[in-house]
Formats: C-alpha cells, structure tokens, sequence
C-alpha cells in the first residue's frame, strides 16, 4: 500500500492537501514567511517589486501592469466591477464563484444582468455574442475556472467575440488556473485577470494578483468612485513608483518571489502546464472507471476534478478516513453539489505520484480493487 507522507508530516499532524483551495505549501516556501521584515517604503521593497513585475507578466504573457491586492480574490472581484463597469455589466455564470461576481456586482449597486447555464455546462463563445449583440454592455465577467464544478470555459474564445466590441471589457477570474495552465492576457484580450495564491501558486491565502489593462484603468477613471481600498487609479499611482497604497503582506509576497523563480527559472512553464494535464488525466481516468465526471465532456479542468458520487459513498466519511489513517485530505461537493460530488484537486506543486498515490489509498478505503 503506497504511503504519501513523509514521517515528518505525520508526527506533526500534518494533513496533505489536494483540496482546490487552499493547496499544499512547500516547507521552503512557508520558510520565506519568517523572513525579517523590510519597510514597504523602501529600495528593497522596490526591488522586490519590480521583481514580481517581471515574473508575473511572464507567468500571464502580458505587457500589462500586475497589481498586488491585500486580499482574497473576492476583493479584486469586486475591484473588477466597481472599477470597470460605466454603462452595464454582463455577469456569466455557471458555477458558484460565476454567481458570486454577480451579487458582488448587485451590491456594489453595479448595473448588471445575470445569464446563467447550468451548472455542468461551459460557457460557449456564440453564447456570449448573442448577449452582446444585444449592445447593453460595457464589460462581462467570466470565472474561467470555476472550482466549484469542475468546468474550464473557452476563455481565449470567449475573447475573440468580446474584441468585436470596442467599449467592454473582458474581466477574467483564473483562481483555479492561473499558475496550473497557460494565460495569455494580451493575445486573448483580457482586462483584468486576477488569482488569490493558496490554489495553483501552491502558497498561503491571503495576497492576490491581476493584471490590469490601459483600457481598464481609463474605464476607472471615467466611473464614479464606489471604493478607496479598491480603487484602481490609486493603485495604478502607487504602482507607477513601484509600491502599493497600504502596507502589504511582505513576507507572502517574498514567498510568491520565490515561488515565481521556482516556476519560471526551474521547473519551465510549459513543464508546469504539462505537468497539471497528466494529473489531470489521471484523476479524470480514475473518475471515469470508478464514477463520474461533473461537467460536459471537452471542458474539463486541468486542476480540479469534480467527481459525481454515482457510488453512494459518505464524502465525509471518506474524508474522515483519509484524515486519520493518510493524513490528507480532499474536498467535497460545494454548495447543492455536496455529497453528490467531490473534488481532487491536482494543482500547485502535486506531482503525478502523489496524485496515484492519493487514488491508491482511496481505492483501498472503498474497496474498488
């Protein structure tokens, strides 16, 4: 029987993650978090800056600034439309963090409309063009990703469509993804494009990063003004001098620098992407042998499964039995889709003898083979 945990983790209770959120941190990288701290007014800081600068727009294939935001991701979401929305926001939606942006949006007092699909389903490229055709719109929201289901929608696709349309603008949540498959910002014609760190960066929750196109911070200018901390023109001033507007989470940030040489410099970022597709495949093939898949087939994500609970089983009791005789830990289904799903995610710095290993011991607790 394969054993996943090294002796160090299991005498500290350690419980390995292939949850979608947050994701297992490497020792090396929770090391960084102890470093002493510098003044965010300061060359150092600067330095550490422009740093990130340059690694993350090489991480997103953009030429565009990366804002550092103090926050979840729920917050540059919500920077997203209350920055970027002057006439009408379409707010697509097929999963929970799709509808989230929506209520952001409703209680920002943002102009919007909701379209949804259901759940299993993506969003498709000739569904978007007849929402905009409609000429209501100045931007729409799309979650790539959505870790809730499982889905990856057609983001480059979606693009093409929204290029057509000079005034809306193209705000992107890539939680789930960006850092576990391949972004490109500029060629896809994404505004704003923004990730938390605790999925595919594998790195602690707290800090999240977007990237911030000219025609989005023009857009911010001309909206009337609905936040302080969130304000996307005081921050592009900040930025502009390479510093923040509020005291930032250093030490999280000198853990992302590291992480950003491990990503760019060490592993390569087409080995990176590669490496989350063969996770991939291997949990999608377990989860057709064994049950089912969440979502249409074509659109399945590259780093979380969502796995339909044709068996019956208690998650919860699975998850149990993971805890106390693994020490890991996978997650189960969000929201109505609890216990007649669950999730493996296979992002961040998971290889594929983990994932194998993690699917090993949960054949033996089910008794599959």
């Amino acid at each position: 029987m394969p054993v996943i945990c090294n002796i160090m983790e299991v005498i500290n209770m350690h419980n390995k993650l292939f949850t979608p959120g947050p994701t297992e941190v490497r020792p090396e990288l929770l090391k960084e978090l102890s470093h002493p701290q510098i003044h965010h007014r300061t060359e150092e800081f600067v330095e550490l800056y422009d740093f990130l600068q340059l690694y993350l727009k090489k991480l997103l294939f953009t030429e565009n600034p990366v804002f550092i935001f103090s926050s979840s991701s729920t917050g540059a979401m919500e920077a997203a439309v209350t920055n970027g929305v002057k006439k009408r926001c379409l707010n697509l939606v097929n999963g929970a963090f799709g509808e989230r942006w929506h209520e952001i949006a409703v209680m920002n007092g943002v102009p919007c409309d909701k379209f949804e699909i259901p759940w299993d389903k993506a969003i498709k490229a000739e569904m978007v063009e007849e929402q905009l055709a409609s000429g209501k719109y100045d931007a729409v929201t799309l979650v790539s990703n959505d870790t809730s289901t499982g889905v990856l929608n057609p983001v480059k696709e979606i693009g093409e469509v929204i290029k057509k349309y000079d005034d809306v603008l193209f705000l992107v949540d890539a939680v789930s993804a960006m850092a576990g498959t391949e972004i490109r910002v500029d060629e896809w014609g994404i505004d704003m494009c923004l990730a938390g760190l605790q999925k595919a960066f594998a790195l602690p929750a707290g800090l999240t990063v977007a990237s911030v196109s000219e025609r989005l911070l023009k857009r911010a200018e001309e909206v009337e003004k609905r936040s302080y901390y969130f304000n996307l023109p005081l921050m592009y001033k900040y930025h502009k001098k390479s510093q923040t507007p509020v005291t930032p989470p250093i030490p999280q940030m000198l853990a992302l620098k590291k992480q950003l040489e491990y990503i760019i410099d060490k592993e390569g970022l087409e080995a990176r992407f590669k490496r989350h597709q063969e996770m991939a495949s291997c949990v999608q093939e377990w989860a057709l042998k064994y049950f089912d898949i969440y979502p249409e087939k074509g659109y399945w994500s590259q780093t979380v499964t969502c796995i339909v609970n044709t068996r019956g089983i208690s998650v919860s009791e699975l998850n149990k039995q993971l805890v106390e005789r693994y020490h890991c830990m996978i997650a189960d289904g969000y929201g109505e889709l609890k216990n007649k799903c669950f999730r493996i995610a296979h992002m961040g710095d998971m290889t594929l003898q983990d994932i194998k290993g993690l699917l090993a011991v949960i054949n033996d607790i089910l008794a599959l083979e």
